[in-house]
């Protein structure tokens, strides 16, 4: 017990001695040296789902949405956490797993990386981990998905890339002795590296992958700070079809697996909000040239464009699109926007909109600081990829000083994280360890881009007529309102009335009855008390059995012959 008081007092000690060298996040941190470990986290219900609005939930009209799986935590019940913390450590190793070389993606992940690097730094400016210094132990994320087009042929050959992700997971795991990872940007790597972590039983942290599937997985050691497809994809829905009332939407897209999944929860919410995407174009990465994709597009007849890529790409979209007289509006994910968007599509980037993290333009003072620590250290700004990083590592930090040197405890209390205030603002997290917070809408106006909150909440009806508001409650469809719409098509799904009750001839209304031994059926009990019961109710109904295993081929010559 008198160790235990002496070990954190020393660390306190020596956190406090170099509080005010580290900067205003890393001088508050008190390392508690695993002192009061947190327990399991608590079984909590969040719901609905990522917060999804009841209108764009799936199945919703018909039976219970799958994702309602996800509402409560998959809280870990293993042993890992009775491991007793080691006593020879000399160093706190972190894993970093992401593409800081060979790879098309290695300006995001140096900004990831230096994001993780600045919070680190100022964690071990300010004592580490009871005197110990946090280290980060470097991996490539090589991303073998990737082509030659991307990378030239300065690129690795050999055979084990296949196995990258997992080779450089067991790495970390059992040569390096690493206590957590953070990483990476590629999905397809995020997932091979988790179920390493499921076997092996340590935390991954991620701040840049949008993969929706990863955290559906249900494995309990992943945890993220960026909103996921799904939140990026219902918000920017709403915002078209619902604040703005675009009915055509077109969707152009890179051809990987961060524009394949992108944009799937953006066509699923389409759909059930009566809007069906009209038209999905791709191109593959390294493409320059637009031309056709934007030739088909334009030919859908499409007054609106979402785009799945990233800034370069985004722009030079914008500029193609301009160039060969598209008005469309269009919008994008949150890698599309960004200084490099405004800088290269210069005034083709007017108006263009999307879904961002956080509001980057904010001048509250821990803000406006790490911008300038950012900068002092890096000599470049911090965009999203480097913010998010550093809020990430940050909790990860926090994390470790509060559970120990002990993988399970340190799962336990990033699982205890339910919100948080970073650099980057408030964050939400759901039993599923990921961040669901409202996301900003960015729109580019005279060469700079402004913020504003965003929403997935379905908007109060403004500025409709007394009809219009009756129809969309379903009020004046019977005789007395003969204007009631044959279809209606709008934000609560598709809805049909059928024909007009004044169309209606008299008598029975005749329902074919199609299918295998439909008389049969149309004489079985179970139809003939509902006929009965709709008599009964004032509604005729005649059926009209047609059995569907007849020779329709003879039939079809029949009647081309009259």
């Amino acid at each position: 017990m008198r160790k235990g008081w002496l070990l954190v007092t020393l660390c306190t000690l020596a956190l406090g001695a170099a509080a005010t060298v580290a900067g205003q996040d890393a001088g508050k941190r008190v390392c508690e040296c695993g002192a009061h470990p947190p327990g399991p986290p608590r079984d909590r219900e969040v719901a609905p789902y990522a917060g999804e609005p009841k209108d764009m939930s799936p199945y919703a009209k018909f039976a219970a949405p799958y994702d309602l799986n996800y509402t409560h935590p998959n809280i870990y019940s293993g042993a890992a956490r009775d491991i007793p913390d080691p006593k020879d450590v000399t160093e706190v190793r972190i894993g970093f797993f992401g593409p800081i070389e060979h790879n098309s993606d290695t300006v995001f992940g140096l900004r990831m990386l230096h994001g993780a690097q600045l919070a680190v730094e100022e964690a071990n400016a300010g004592g580490g981990y009871g005197g110990k210094p946090f280290k980060l132990m470097l991996h490539n994320d090589y991303d073998n998905w990737r082509s030659k087009a991307l990378y030239g042929e300065d690129r690795p050959t050999d055979p084990t890339i296949w196995g990258s992700a997992s080779n450089e997971a067991v790495k970390m795991i059992y040569d390096d002795k690493d206590w957590a990872i953070f990483g990476s940007i590629s999905s397809e790597s995020t997932h091979i590296a988790l179920r390493v972590a499921l076997r092996a039983e340590i935390p991954i942290v991620n701040s840049a992958s949008t993969d929706p599937t990863i955290p559906e997985t249900y494995i309990p050691w992943y945890f993220t700070d960026l909103q996921d497809d799904r939140v990026q994809g219902l918000t920017l829905a709403r915002h078209i079809y619902g604040e703005l009332g675009m009915k055509r939407v077109a969707l152009l897209r890179v051809n990987n697996r961060y524009g394949r999944f992108g944009v799937g929860k953006f066509i699923d919410v389409s759909r059930r909000l009566g809007h069906p995407v009209v038209m999905e174009q791709i191109f593959f990465p390294g493409d320059v040239d637009f031309t056709r994709q934007l030739k088909v597009i334009r030919g859908s007849r499409a007054d609106a464009v979402v785009l799945w890529a990233d800034e370069a790409d985004a722009a030079r979209i914008l500029k193609q699109m301009r160039a060969a007289g598209m008005k469309q509006r269009v919008f994008g994910a949150y890698r599309t926007l960004g200084d490099t968007l405004v800088k290269e599509a210069g005034a083709a980037a007017e108006g263009f909109e999307a879904v961002y993290p956080y509001d980057p333009t904010r001048k509250d003072l821990r803000w406006v600081d790490f911008n300038r620590r950012f900068e002092d250290r890096f000599h470049e700004k911090p965009e999203q990829f480097a913010s998010l990083a550093y809020d990430t590592m940050n909790m990860l930090l926090d994390s470790i000083c509060k559970a120990g040197l002990n993988r399970a405890r340190i799962h336990d209390a990033l699982a205890d994280i339910e919100e948080y205030d970073g650099v980057t603002g408030h964050m939400v997290f759901d039993p599923n360890q990921k961040n669901v917070a409202p996301l900003y809408l960015g729109t580019v106006h005279d060469g700079a881009i402004t913020y504003r909150a965003a929403t997935m909440e379905k908007p109060p009806a403004v500025g409709q007529t007394p009809l219009a508001r009756q129809e969309i409650q379903g009020v004046g469809q019977g005789p007395e309102s003969p204007l009631a719409p044959y279809a209606r098509v709008g934000e609560g799904g598709v809805d049909y009335a059928g024909p007009h009750r004044a169309d209606v001839p008299a008598g029975p209304v005749s329902i074919v009855l199609f299918g295998p031994k439909a008389g049969e059926v149309a004489q079985s009990p179970e139809v003939q008390a509902e006929l009965a019961f709709g008599a009964a109710k004032g509604r005729q109904w005649k059926l009209l059995p047609v059995e569907s295993d007849q020779n329709w081929a003879r039939r079809r010559r029949r009647w081309f012959m009259r």
